[in-house]
């Protein structure tokens, strides 16, 4: 069976383009999703879990790791090995294991990479391929809820959405007069665990992990 790659946009998912569902059953699943959060903003979406280990979605999963290519991580499993081991064998393990409760994700491999522009260097974590995948799953489930409650003029990380997309924003307001722009950064954002404390209430708000997500 023939599906279509990418992740569904917030455009592309709304009830109000096409009227109609996809072919692609991935895709029929993120506009459900999306759907059903947007007319409901205050949902909490229970049973998720058996969403991510569906065969299709895996496979989708895969097909977006093999398309960013990466590093192999702490096991020093390449991508051209996971091939040779067999995908679908791999990806078979993976919806086995966390249907049954068994997932955990292996540690991520710690490497330092200069920081543009200065003599700093910053860390930055390689999830083993198997982990990548169940990441992209989760993404690929988890981005339609979230995605409803983003506004337009969000544009980091948004599925077929970039700086560029920000940037003609820019140039548009300031044909149209305005003449400031205030730009503000969180210095080593994501290091702290107020922050990221704050981040997973947040996410429980509108998902019920009901403990560990991987069990």
């Amino acid at each position: 069976m023939l599906v279509k790659e990418g992740s569904v946009s917030a455009v592309s998912a709304s009830p109000a383009v096409g009227g109609r569902s996809p072919s692609d059953p991935v895709r029929a699943l993120q506009h459900a999703l999306y759907r059903a959060a947007k007319a409901d903003p205050g949902r909490r979406f229970h049973s998720l879990r058996d969403k991510v280990f569906r065969g299709d979605v895996l496979w989708r999963a895969w097909v977006e790791v093999r398309r960013n290519d990466g590093a192999a991580g702490i096991d020093r499993t390449t991508l051209a090995m996971v091939e040779e081991y067999g995908v679908d064998r791999l990806l078979d393990e993976i919806a086995a294991e966390l249907r049954e409760g068994r997932y955990r994700p292996s540690a991520a491999r710690r490497v330092f990479i200069p920081k543009p522009g200065s003599s700093e260097r910053r860390s930055l974590s390689i999830p083993t391929v198997r982990h990548r995948v169940v990441q992209a799953a989760a993404k690929i489930v988890l981005e339609p809820i979230f995605e409803a409650d983003m506004v337009d003029c969000s544009f980091g990380f948004q599925p077929r959405r970039s700086a560029h997309d920000a940037l003609q924003v820019l140039i548009d307001e300031c044909w149209r007069g305005r003449r400031w722009v205030v730009e503000t950064d969180i210095a080593n954002c994501g290091c702290g665990i107020t922050l990221l404390l704050g981040l997973m209430w947040w996410l429980e708000q509108a998902v019920g992990w009901g403990g560990n997500p991987y069990s």
